[in-house]
């Protein structure tokens, strides 16, 4: 049997059963979820919100491992994947290194710990760091293509 019957097999599978799953919380109705929703029961949620995770976990796995097979074909190709992902990770270390942490008492009462907090400020100065070395590429290949000419 070829992979992509396989493929369609299983997708026509957690199609049918996200159908399946639809329409029992249709058929339950908003108010009966809201009011087991608010008695911490979320039986009738959560093998939908299940499935979707599952189908979620294989995309990502599957994805994962036929690109790491399309990389391993070619050495150049796995050699820029390797610098790339170095790089990024270079600017996730100096990100969380500028960072300072701080509790902060959130909306709910709860409080973010110092850490959760540098984690925070290590992802906002890594988006812009990352985008000001986005916005500088596009600059540099739009400055390349006008002079080229």
């Amino acid at each position: 049997m070829k992979l992509q019957n396989i493929i369609k097999i299983i997708s026509a599978i957690f199609g049918v059963l996200a159908v399946v799953f639809l329409f029992r919380i249709i058929g339950l109705g908003d108010e009966e979820i809201k009011m087991a929703a608010s008695m911490g029961d979320y039986g009738s949620v959560s093998p939908l919100v299940n499935l979707a995770i599952a189908i979620l976990v294989i995309t990502v796995a599957v994805t994962l491992v036929f690109s790491l097979i399309g990389l391993t074909s070619d050495a150049k190709k796995l050699k820029k994947a390797l610098l790339s992902a170095g790089l990024f990770l270079a600017v996730i270390g100096i990100s969380y290194a500028m960072s300072t942490g701080v509790e902060t008492p959130l909306k709910d009462g709860e409080v973010l710990s110092a850490n959760g907090s540098r984690w925070v400020g290590a992802g906002l100065r890594a988006f812009y760091i990352l985008a000001v070395v986005a916005i500088g590429a596009m600059l540099m290949s739009g400055a390349k293509r006008i002079f080229n000419k």
